[in-house]
């Protein structure tokens, strides 16, 4: 369950912020209450998921179900497809589909391997841009917009050492405990950092079935204006037919080639040499 609005960001303080508007917040917060297990809810389950009372996730609720972004059957609420314009607005607004599709769609057919890109959401990667084989190598299903800790992916780990320092720190201090996925899972994070260190010396990471068992995966960063980071490229492989040196060996070459091919697209000025962070 996610946590009530106010123990989400204490810096969103109407105090502290006098341009901030509350309405609005909550009303994202009513939107983010749905996922994929909680596709349908109560005018009660939706209040208590987003934190507010009854009247407020009613009021909300309604205006959402008149914008065309939800709608309810009478007793139980749901998003519409219109929500996804939010989601898309951001996509269009980097341009890292558009401009990186065909590329990943040249990497796929080379390696037979699905491939993806991700942006961090705090401790989340978002998933903006995929192309799967049909070799299904996952328990779930994964598309643009799908989310999965950062702590227990490649990409996720490409995209913490593309972080400062002090941002780096702040995240893992959250109090929230890091889940274990696997028995191989980084959980401490002390070790977490270290590893982050390690992925930001070399430039890439290769995650060994931390996030589900029979699944190893690559990610290299995708540099923007400025080289900075503003996303990474990973493929996901099956443990029985990939070792980590070929995918260091095999994979890694290709990613990098690809990797510096998005760069270019999105705007990095020497794609080959920018740094991981």
């Amino acid at each position: 369950m996610k946590p009530p609005l106010e123990a989400r960001d204490p810096g969103l303080s109407t105090t502290e912020h006098p341009d901030f508007v509350q309405s609005f917040a909550r009303g994202l917060a009513v939107i983010e209450t749905f996922d994929r297990e909680h596709a349908a809810m109560t005018l009660s389950e939706v209040a208590r998921r987003a934190g507010l009372t009854r009247a407020a996730a009613r009021r909300l609720l309604l205006t959402l179900c008149e914008l065309g972004y939800a709608e309810s059957d009478g007793r139980l609420f749901s998003l519409r497809p219109k929500v996804l314009n939010l989601g898309f607005a951001f996509l269009h607004a980097q341009g890292i589909w558009d401009l990186a599709q065909p590329y990943l769609v040249e990497l796929v057919e080379r390696i037979h391997e699905s491939c993806s890109i991700a942006v961090l959401d705090r401790r989340d990667i978002v998933y903006v841009a995929r192309v799967p084989t049909r070799t299904r190598i996952m328990s779930i299903n994964l598309g643009i917009g799908s989310r999965l800790p950062a702590h227990a992916t490649s990409l996720g780990r490409v995209l913490l050492a593309a972080l400062p320092e002090a941002e780096l720190d702040a995240l893992l201090a959250d109090s929230a405990p890091l889940p274990a996925y696997t028995e191989r899972t980084i959980t401490d994070p002390a070790e977490l950092k270290r590893r982050v260190a390690q992925v930001r010396r070399d430039g890439w990471c290769i995650l060994d079935q931390e996030l589900e068992l029979g699944l190893r995966s690559i990610a290299v960063p995708l540099h923007g204006p400025g080289n900075r980071v503003v996303a990474a490229l990973n493929a996901g492989l099956q443990a029985s037919r990939f070792t980590l040196d070929a995918m260091k060996q095999k994979v890694l070459p290709e990613m990098l080639r690809t990797a510096a091919q998005i760069s270019t697209a999105l705007g990095a000025r020497d794609p080959a040499r920018a740094p991981a962070a």
